[in-house]
């Protein structure tokens, strides 16, 4: 093997060998943020629970107060739900035009890539309502 095909062969391994470590760490990367960013849907309960489990710890809430803070969300939570309900329609209304517009934008071979990402957004959506 002449020199000039080991030094070849050599930065072939090399090349390779880098491109392995990288997506080894970039797979590792983004499975982990991914893990992080999409934590499992709590329900309205669990979600309230935390917040007073958390001010229970930063601001040693006594039991009374506890209770006191459980009722207090769960009403603003109840006042939440009430607003989304009325402004919902406009958020759909608004998601549907400019749904319209994207699809008036796209090549043919590009709208069913677009109905079938809405398809998956529109499923996740309903696992994971705000």
């Amino acid at each position: 093997m002449s020199e000039t095909t080991r030094r070849a062969a050599f930065w072939v391994g090399v090349v390779f060998l880098l491109g392995a470590a990288l997506g080894g760490m970039l797979g590792y990367v983004f499975a982990h943020h991914t893990a992080m960013a999409a934590p499992a849907q709590m329900t309205d309960a669990q979600k309230r629970a935390q917040k007073v489990d958390r001010l229970t710890q930063e601001l040693n809430l006594t039991a009374s107060q506890q209770q006191q803070l459980d009722a207090i969300l769960t009403s603003v939570q109840s006042e939440y739900k009430v607003i989304r309900q009325s402004t919902e329609p406009q958020i759909d209304q608004a998601r549907q035009k400019g749904r319209e517009q994207i699809r008036a934008i796209l090549t043919p071979e590009q709208k069913p890539k677009f109905e079938e990402f809405l398809k998956r957004l529109d499923e996740e959506r309903k696992k994971n309502p705000q």
